[in-house]
């Protein structure tokens, strides 16, 4: 596939999408909140529960995604305290670095764009399913602890996890296949309709919560560096690991592929949410979603050369 291929077929697409989203924002000025539990509560858990309870995958195969995505993320992590002690940065400014280059918007950005890539092959949907699962758990418990280390404790963070959804639908998925219950068709298509609805509207509400980020000091070389930390070298440090670990075919392509998404809209709620410099936080997570729509192309065309 030539890469001017990839970006009208995959990359497009969303694009449209979000920029749909940013319209409709700014006209009718929506209830993101609103929107965005819909997605948690309902869409994205069917569209976990579905894909999981369709696809196959093997515990070994099983444990090497684990264990690449356990070194993957202690990799990301020394290179972006290293990088902040570089820089020089406040307390702060290091919370939001280290954040928006180790939390992965993989959730609704990986998963439409999985979903688009690998429409053939639900194998490489589950994988990044396990990969947002893994995210959520990184941010709220390393993400969560760079701002707010003394606020919460481990079981309280342990409790907010087992409330969410789509580790249920995750569970419900995963055992219902190895049981290989059947689901009467009645139950089915709704839970397939609400997936269905997942990849549009996940994006809308994207393309929404930019509309929604001031652009102002975009030039701030803290933005550049967390931008390149996301987009570049985490792509460059899973491509490392993807060969030490020897993982190939679409498990190695689906896992260099989800190391290539902006930064999570995770890291600038978060933020916001405890007033640790949310405008840095809300500006790298816009100006690295716009630049993701080049280097996501290349890395999906990289991923092809290498990882046929």
């Amino acid at each position: 596939m030539f890469i001017g291929s990839i970006f009208i077929n995959v990359i497009v697409p969303i694009l449209i999408l979000l920029v749909i989203g940013a319209s409709l924002q700014r006209k009718f000025a929506f209830n993101l909140r609103a929107i965005s539990n819909l997605i948690t509560y309902c869409l994205m858990p069917a569209a976990v529960f579905i894909n999981l309870y369709e696809t196959e995958v093997d515990a070994h195969v099983l444990f090497e995604i684990i264990g690449y995505l356990f070194a993957f993320s202690v990799a990301i992590i020394v290179v972006t305290t290293v990088l902040s002690k570089l820089l020089k940065l406040d307390r702060g400014e290091s919370a939001i670095f280290k954040n928006s280059i180790s939390l992965i918007n993989s959730g609704n950005y990986g998963i439409p764009v999985s979903q688009l890539l690998f429409q053939a092959n639900p194998l490489g949907i589950s994988i990044q399913i396990i990969v947002m699962v893994f995210q959520n758990i990184l941010t709220y418990t390393y993400g969560l602890y760079n701002l707010i280390s003394t606020t919460k404790s481990g079981l309280e963070i342990l409790k907010s996890l087992l409330k969410m959804p789509v580790i249920h639908a995750m569970l419900l998925g995963s055992l219902l296949n190895w049981l290989q219950a059947p689901i009467p068709k009645f139950v089915w298509l709704p839970i397939s309709h609400l997936a269905d609805a997942f990849l549009a509207i996940a994006l809308i509400l994207l393309g929404a919560q930019l509309a929604q980020i001031q652009i102002r000091t975009i030039m701030n070389r803290t933005i550049l560096v967390s931008s390149i930390g996301r987009l570049i070298i985490g792509p460059s440090v899973a491509l490392l690991l993807i060969f030490l670990f020897g993982i190939d075919g679409i498990v190695a392509q689906s896992l260099f592929i989800a190391s290539s998404f902006p930064t999570s809209r995770n890291s600038s709620t978060l933020a916001l949410e405890y007033d640790v410099y949310p405008d840095l936080a809300a500006q790298t997570v816009l100006f690295s979603t716009v630049l993701s729509a080049i280097t996501v192309t290349v890395i999906v065309y990289l991923s092809a050369i290498l990882f046929v």
